[in-house]
């Protein structure tokens, strides 16, 4: 990373000044100012809905400011559109990939624009040639024939930002980088950072992950509302102050000290169970606890939920659900047994983003509401807004669209769909993916009091410090099969990953096999 407050004696690469962006019946960025030198790494933060994506997406050219100034190196980027300011050197890596699966990585680099010789035919070899020395930049041993579909997410976020780099690159926005990617790949992801920013790319770097702000930037604005509430570099300022310009209230992130009774009976109980790509899964989960999967990419976490709430075939083992052994084939034998599971993506498995807040509240739970073969809608109504009210959805009506929501509500909202079945076990996948800072706390509160309250709670997550700040206990795996457990009091981010890494498993079996 370039030493620190370098960049900011550098020449000023692109300068924002008192945008403002208008959309029916809200004021979706009001007045806005950024500056951003030549080779540094600004962060952007705020709130979902604090108008971070809007902004950057009039930076990218997709949408023109009703009022205000952007000039990149001095010359105004005003009306260009998301091509033509592609071209001036301005990319941006969005949190929905927009790569072609179906089309190869150099198709997918030099879509639209591929080199043509003489008679208009595409110059395939010339476009492999230059993909090929794009990849080799980002240090990626990748075919450029091999189809975008073929790829993890972390290769697909670097062709996005080969993508970039086959234009002259000066400024490259990347929304939400981490989000689903490795460890691993997000440490390369960080490396290739701060390689061009030394450079001389200037990045602005949209997340929520606290820790990835204080890692890779130099300075960071922070927005809420619409507006900019502060900038700071970021070596002088903290975590809470940050915190503090984004919701303007304090928020816990601490372990909650409430733990289930010591005789709380067994929720939920996997002896040995099997469902592939699951190999051997064995844990219990007592009532009010907040028992946390944590593991490695892969390594099983989701598919053993899935198959506990009915979504995958268990082939081998027992589930002993309330001292009854289940083997739930769908999941409506799961919820009739008293489980319910949120998925980890909330927008394709989840909800029903073009139907408003009432209807995705009621929607696992409908037979509730029927009468003589018609729904209530009053009753429906009713559920709905006392949840909405309880998870603190924030929406000014019920009858909202929830596809308008932020992420952060429309988790609540999913949150609040599965929670009016009353389960007794409940799953959740990734509970914060993708939500703001403060969406985060509230989402945390929720599910310390559902545990307090008695539920049992099964957590999936790849972010360590939520594990250590929401379980009780924590289960690790790793290539498909629990390779230990650990107290969440004395537990540690490197304890879990050294049990997660595959190493550890061979070496535990090995173990295994010499006693």
């Amino acid at each position: 990373m370039p030493e620190a407050g370098a960049p900011l004696a550098q020449p000023m690469r692109l300068l924002v000044r008192n945008v403002v962006k208008v959309f029916p019946g809200v004021r979706a960025v009001d007045d806005v100012s950024l500056e951003l030198r030549r080779g540094e790494v600004h962060a952007l933060i705020g709130e979902n809905g604090a108008g971070k994506s809007t902004l950057m997406h009039m930076v990218a050219g997709v949408y023109v400011p009703d009022e205000g100034v952007i000039e990149l190196d001095g010359a105004s980027t005003a009306g260009l559109g998301e091509q033509r300011t592609a071209d001036a050197g301005i990319a941006m890596v969005y949190q929905e990939r927009s790569l072609v699966g179906a089309l190869s990585i150099a198709e997918n680099v030099f879509a639209g624009r591929q080199p043509v010789g003489r008679f208009g035919l595409i110059r395939a070899s010339e476009m492999r040639r230059q993909t090929a020395r794009l990849l080799s930049e980002l240090d990626l041993s990748l075919d450029p024939d091999t189809a975008v579909a073929d790829l993890s997410p972390g290769q697909q976020q670097m062709v996005e930002i080969a993508k970039g780099l086959s234009h002259d690159l000066k400024v490259l926005i990347l929304d939400e980088p981490t989000a689903s990617l490795t460890i691993n790949e997000s440490r390369h992801l960080f490396r290739v950072i701060r390689r061009l920013a030394a450079q001389g790319v200037s990045i602005i770097y949209v997340s929520h992950r606290m820790a990835e702000i204080f890692e890779i930037s130099d300075r960071v604005t922070v927005m809420k509302d619409g507006r900019v509430t502060g900038v700071r570099d970021t070596q002088a300022t903290s975590h809470d102050e940050l915190i503090s310009l984004m919701v303007g209230r304090e928020l816990v992130f601490e372990a909650d000290p409430r733990r289930a009774a010591p005789e709380a009976a067994v929720a939920l109980e996997l002896r040995d169970v099997a469902a592939a790509p699951v190999s051997s899964a064995s844990f219990s989960l007592r009532f009010g606890e907040i028992l946390c999967l944590a593991g490695l990419l892969g390594a099983g976490r989701t598919e053993i939920c899935q198959a506990i709430f009915g979504l995958r075939p268990i082939q081998r083992g027992s589930m002993v659900v309330m001292g009854r052994e289940l083997r739930p084939r769908s999941p409506a034998e799961a919820m009739e047994s008293g489980i319910s599971m949120l998925p980890e993506d909330r927008k394709e498995s989840g909800l029903f983003l073009d139907f408003d807040i009432t209807d995705n509240i009621v929607a696992a739970n409908l037979d509730a509401y029927s009468r003589s073969g018609f729904l209530s809608r009053p009753a429906m109504r009713e559920v709905s807004g006392r949840y909405t009210q309880t998870l603190r959805v924030a929406t000014p009506s019920i009858d909202r669209i929830v596809g308008t929501l932020s992420g952060g509500n429309q988790q609540k909202v999913l949150l609040a769909k599965w929670l009016v079945r009353e389960p007794r076990i409940l799953i959740v996948d990734e509970p914060t993916r993708g939500v703001d800072v403060g969406s985060k706390a509230d989402i945390y509160r929720i599910l310390r009091d559902l545990a307090a309250k008695g539920m049992a709670i099964l957590v999936v997550s790849s972010d360590l410090p939520e594990v250590l700040a929401l379980a009780h206990r924590i289960v690790v795996m790793a290539e498909g099969a629990v390779v230990g457990e650990i107290d969440a009091a004395g537990a540690t981010e490197i304890a879990i990953l050294e049990l997660a890494s595959p190493k550890a498993k061979r070496s535990d079996n090995a173990d295994q096999e010499a006693a």
